[in-house]
């Protein structure tokens, strides 16, 4: 049976340091739920106080509306996939997988018929009589999400399970995890710093800086209408530029560095008025036009990366920008080359001056909900 999550105002310190600052979440039953963050956010740390493994210094933990905060870790009937493995050296794969179902003291032929589901579930049937040393990680991490899965576990807690693979299996990887939780329905809670990951898995996404939530949404949303600057810079690349939000002739400009103004027709009401702000313009919302209309720009130089091709151009009087755009059959654009470029102003985001609120109009933040410190129904 897959659950759902509710944490009210979690409070993890470590002597005078606190990790985790009075966080408030839902996870959804069946929801596939990233945290993600640099290296000492906060992440782990709210992962292993779901799992039991960590104390917890204030709030409430729940599944399915079950205060587990004093509930041992071994009955909270949680599955955990870590980013070792963890799996046993000394046991074949159809004993690592079986291992926890052993544990419960389930009858033989139970125990058969599940370990072989999984093992065909997670396509490592051929190998169930290996040893792990015989195992490459794909395969090791394979057999780490079938023992995890096997005893059908109310939530699936996964904590940078992709880190030690290389770049091709992660990508493969992370597509084989997003299927199988798709097609079980687990309840899952997902640990990683890594964005493109994040992105590819993910139903939604908590951004954490600092013990603190910064947004929480879905992949899309978070991506477009990011809500503060330091989302917009954490997720995927963008071009970060200061510039000034002016009111003319009751048109809503933005005017950058050397008298360049461009028309928004997206800020929000209550923040149109003369301002400094930061813009955030990602490399893809940059396009490089041939007719001669448009911000004026001179090219650095390049980088061909197969479908797309990054240019690296100066603007506003010296403000050196990324654009990437889809790689043509033509040449690509030489260095000291004056281009012109056309910005998508419905994409890119306006943020105050200190970087803490996006101006346009579109954000949305679940967590919004729980900054008044609401308490569980």
């Amino acid at each position: 049976m897959s659950v759902n999550i509710k944490i009210r105002d979690a409070v993890k310190r470590y002597g005078d340091f606190t990790a985790v600052s009075g966080l408030s979440l839902d996870i959804k039953e069946g929801e596939f739920f990233t945290l993600l963050g640099p290296s000492g956010c906060g992440k782990t740390t709210l992962l292993r106080m779901i799992a039991g493994f960590n104390s917890i210094e204030g709030g409430d933990f729940y599944f399915e509306g079950k205060r587990i905060n004093d509930l041992d870790p071994a009955k909270r009937n949680i599955g955990m996939v870590f980013q070792n493995y963890a799996i046993f050296p000394h046991l074949t794969v159809e004993k690592n997988v079986a291992f926890g179902l052993q544990n419960r003291k389930l009858d033989k032929e139970t125990i058969k018929t599940e370990t072989q589901k999984y093992l065909d579930l997670m396509h490592i049937g051929d190998f169930a009589k290996r040893m792990p040393e015989n195992l490459s990680g794909g395969q090791q991490q394979r057999v780490a999400l079938a023992r995890a899965l096997v005893i059908n576990p109310d939530v699936l807690l996964m904590d940078e399970p992709l880190s030690n693979l290389d770049a091709k299996l992660r990508v493969e990887m992370r597509t084989v995890i997003k299927d199988i939780q798709s097609s079980v329905g687990i309840t899952t809670v997902y640990v990683t710093h890594d964005q493109e990951e994040a992105m590819a898995v993910s139903d939604r996404i908590a951004i954490m800086d600092h013990g603190v939530f910064q947004q929480i949404g879905t992949p899309k949303a978070i991506y477009q209408r990011p809500s503060n600057l330091f989302v917009a810079s954490f997720i995927g690349q963008t071009n970060i530029i200061e510039g000034k939000l002016v009111l003319v002739d009751k048109k809503t400009m933005i005017e950058f560095k050397g008298g360049y103004q461009l028309e928004m027709d997206n800020i929000l009401d209550n923040y149109k008025f003369d301002q400094d702000v930061v813009v955030s313009i990602r490399p893809e919302e940059f396009q490089i036009v041939s007719n001669d209309t448009g911000l004026v720009a001179m090219t650095d130089n390049s980088a061909f990366l197969g479908h797309n091709t990054n240019y690296y151009v100066t603007v506003f009087d010296g403000q050196r920008v990324k654009i990437s755009q889809e790689s043509t059959i033509e040449e690509i654009i030489e260095e000291d080359s004056q281009v012109f470029i056309y910005i998508n102003t419905a994409k890119i985001n306006v943020f105050t001056a200190d970087g803490k609120i996006n101006i346009v109009k579109g954000v949305s933040d679940d967590n919004a909900q729980y900054l008044t410190k609401e308490r569980i129904d």
